[in-house]
């Protein structure tokens, strides 16, 4: 049948110039994910008027109430108040985000063949793009 190989195969390493563009590229990625992230956390952030209640005065409720089905009801009242009013106060430094995506987006883009539109479409300012050097083109049918 197949005769077996008894020579080893060589070990291969990796020049420092291809680690360090794996190394970039990876930085890359992340810069444009983590902006992107953010950019879709401020779209979708909760909107309205702040919650009234406290979760101690719901807390107050929830000791004070012999029904446990009620007192059940309760808990998740409290649970989802404090969910909310976390999110509220989570901050998300965008500015340095956006700077970071600026510098790495052009690259990351060329790399991936990601287009001006699909970045629009993807919730990024056309200012954005713009300070970052992709130009709005036109694709043409391949």
């Amino acid at each position: 049948m197949f005769a077996k190989k008894t020579a080893e195969k060589a070990t291969r390493s990796m020049s420092d110039e291809h680690k360090q563009a794996l190394a970039e590229g990876r930085r890359q990625g992340k810069a444009v994910r983590d902006y992107l992230a953010a950019l879709e956390a401020v779209a979708n952030k909760p909107r309205g008027r702040k919650p009234t209640q406290d979760p101690a005065a719901i807390q107050a409720q929830i000791d004070a109430e012999p029904d446990p089905a009620k007192r059940v009801d309760l808990i998740q009242k409290r649970l989802d108040l404090q969910e909310r009013l976390a999110s509220e106060n989570e901050s998300v430094d965008l500015d340095a985000l956006e700077k970071d995506f600026v510098a790495a987006v052009k690259p990351y883009a060329e790399r991936k063949g990601i287009s001006y539109t699909a970045l629009r479409e993807a919730g990024v300012p056309a200012a954005v793009l713009k300070q970052a050097g992709i130009a709005r083109t036109r694709r043409t049918s391949s």
